[in-house]
């Protein structure tokens, strides 16, 4: 069971991120450019964010779904810490956290 919900709370939560990011509010815009990154990058982000959430909903990608998320957030968390932006890690951290749990209760 709580693999189940790990997998679908990464599903969503990678999806709505994606969809997020890929809008590109004027804040993700501004944090993408602080960061150093060009200015189409957000949807780059977003773009992979959105596949990992198919691929994780579908049982036969799931494994390489959770390697893709937790390089994608692995690499957030590189990026926050470089720039010593930390109030992004809360959500990093949680995505990190939840990635385990599926990756380790499957």
């Amino acid at each position: 069971m709580v693999h189940i919900i790990s997998v679908w709370l990464l599903a969503a939560g990678f999806l709505g991120a994606g969809i997020f990011n890929a809008i590109g509010t004027t804040g993700t815009k501004t944090d993408f450019a602080r960061w150093g990154y060009p200015g189409w990058w957000h949807v780059l982000t977003g773009a992979l964010e959105v596949l990992t959430a198919l691929l994780i909903a579908l049982p036969a990608s799931r494994i390489p779904g959770l390697a893709l998320g937790a390089i994608i957030i692995l690499a957030g968390i590189a990026t926050v810490l470089r720039h010593r932006d930390f109030s992004h890690l809360p959500p990093l951290a949680l995505f990190a956290a939840v990635i385990a749990v599926a990756a380790l209760s499957s």
